[in-house]
């Protein structure tokens, strides 16, 4: 097991980190940018290093700086959380040749997943559901395009193949419409993620966001922590998950499982991932795999019992995995919230020092947040300042719970989007489950 690691991120997923870290004896490096030296994971760890400015350029996406923390603090292995470095196989391959542990997945396996067109091919090889669509970059001929499109049958969707984020698409509705999408979505494609290839799928039109968590060891050992559902987006952002997702049978789900587990035993996946699927009438279509832990793996860890960020340090450690599927058993329901330093009706972002901070609690109730009252949110990063956790036996309870807990979370001085995660749970059309991708938007006149 490792002796030391550096967290290369910041804000709950770095006290996240260093909370699992200090369970298992290992000691804790923290880097920070100047903004974020008040930080509370920065103040808990054993030692901690300002790697740079304020902006995440210069701090938490500065590989060279992060390795000399690494140098200068004798640190055996980094965890990227999620977001910044998390899933860039340039720097998990420079960790590598400076002599540490990346944890996660091989950097050749993240170059694999990154890729939207290498990655649905690797999945149509395990036998996981993929949408119909092109079946590689589309070639540079109009003609050739629009044969692929009618093939597949409108609306059809341009994608960047090394997209993500809910960036780098397009939805087609017409054929005169066609080539122009596909142009501008390269011109977007190539000035967002320096590669201008794209893709085609077929456009489901009502689908809903369901996602397959795994853990694996690299060693043929994968177990699936059952799925999620994040169908509350906002502009491709999630806003609220549960596990699991609700109104689905368990054939359907298995077979999907299954060949989740499949995947990442072909391609000799080693860490925590996300199957992430669009479900839509009684079937799953896979869209892309995030190779890294998720916002999100709270609700999976609730209703599972299972630690997923120990399990991912020790796989990435060399052991094998602890836990067997049998092991894994479905208990309850959970949902996340997540609350992010917006005005939850304009959605812009609200900085500033946060004068009184009270976290809810309770039976089945779990706060993951860096927030402290006298700490002050810096706007150079994402806005999310915390994550509600709730968990009992049903779904139903489990959204009271909710209820109770958002009533209790005090947050002041700056605005969160507390109000519009209290209508959420209460919304009769998500209190009946099953929800589609667009209904949030909808439901704010977007």
């Amino acid at each position: 097991m490792f002796n030391k690691v550096l967290i290369a991120n910041r804000g709950e997923i770095a006290l996240r980190v260093l909370r699992a870290c200090r369970e298992m004896g290992i000691t804790t490096v923290a880097v920070y940018s100047k903004a974020d030296r008040d930080l509370k994971h920065v103040r808990l760890a054993d030692e901690s290093v300002c790697i740079g400015p304020n902006s995440s350029t210069e701090s938490y996406l500065n590989v060279p700086a992060i390795i000399a923390a690494m140098e200068v603090t004798d640190s055996i292995a980094v965890h990227p959380g999620y977001g910044f470095l998390a899933e860039n196989a340039d720097f998990a391959e420079q960790v590598q040749k400076s002599g540490f542990v990346f944890i996660g997945p091989d950097p050749d396996v993240i170059r694999l997943m990154g890729d939207k067109v290498c990655a649905i091919d690797a999945m149509i090889k395990a036998g996981v559901p993929t949408v119909p669509g092109s079946g590689g970059p589309l070639p540079n001929d109009p003609e050739a395009c629009l044969e692929i499109a009618r093939k597949i049958g409108f609306p059809v969707i341009i994608k960047a193949a090394a997209g993500g984020g809910g960036r780098g698409m397009r939805v087609v509705h017409t054929e005169g419409s066609l080539w122009n999408s596909v142009q501008v979505t390269k011109t977007e494609a190539k000035s967002a993620f320096k590669d201008d290839t794209v893709y085609m799928e077929k456009y489901l039109q009502n689908p809903r966001h369901v996602e397959v968590q795994i853990i694996s060891d690299g060693q043929g050992n994968t177990v699936h922590l059952y799925d999620r559902d994040c169908s509350l987006q906002r502009r491709h952002q999630k806003v609220l998950e549960e596990a699991p997702a609700p109104g689905i049978p368990m054939e359907i789900r298995e077979e999907v499982y299954q060949a989740c587990i499949k995947a990442c035993n072909d391609i000799g996946y080693r860490g925590a991932g996300t199957f992430e699927f669009l479900y839509e009438d009684g079937r799953f279509f896979f869209i892309e795999m995030n190779t890294r832990i998720q916002v999100e793996h709270p609700v999976s860890e609730m209703v599972t019992g299972i630690d997923l960020i120990k399990e991912q340090i020790r796989v990435c450690a060399g052991e094998k995995l602890s836990i067997k599927q049998e092991d894994v058993k479905l208990n309850g329901h959970a949902i996340e919230c997540r609350i992010n330093a917006e005005d939850p009706k304009t959605f812009m972002p609200s900085p500033g020092l946060v004068t009184n901070f009270h976290a809810p609690g309770g039976l089945g109730v779990r706060v993951d947040s860096h927030l402290y009252s006298g700490y002050t949110v810096p706007p150079y990063y994402d806005s999310m300042v915390a994550k509600i956790i709730t968990h009992a036996p049903t779904r139903r309870e489990a959204l009271k719970r909710m209820a109770g807990a958002l009533d209790e979370l005090i947050v002041s001085g700056i605005k969160t989007n507390t109000p519009l995660q209290m209508d959420l749970v209460r919304d009769e059309g998500f209190l009946e489950g099953g929800v589609n991708i667009h209904y949030l938007e909808k439901k704010l006149g977007l």
